[in-house]
C-alpha cells in the first residue's frame, strides 16, 4: 500500500508532461497541414523518377 504513495504522483508527473509536449507541438504548429506533407513525400518519389 505504501507504494501507493510514490506511483500516484510519478503517474500525475508524467500525465502532465505528456499534455505539456503536446501542447508544445500543437503550439508550435507540427499539426497544421498534414494532407500537404502527405502529399509532399508522395510528390517528392515521382520527381526523383525522372
Amino acid at each position: 500500500m505504501d507504494i501507493l504513495y510514490l506511483l500516484v504522483p510519478m503517474s500525475v508527473l508524467v500525465v502532465l508532461a505528456i499534455i505539456g509536449v503536446f501542447g508544445w507541438a500543437l503550439h508550435g504548429g507540427q499539426f497544421d497541414d498534414l494532407e500537404q506533407q502527405g502529399e509532399k513525400i508522395l510528390d517528392a518519389d515521382d520527381h526523383r523518377a525522372s
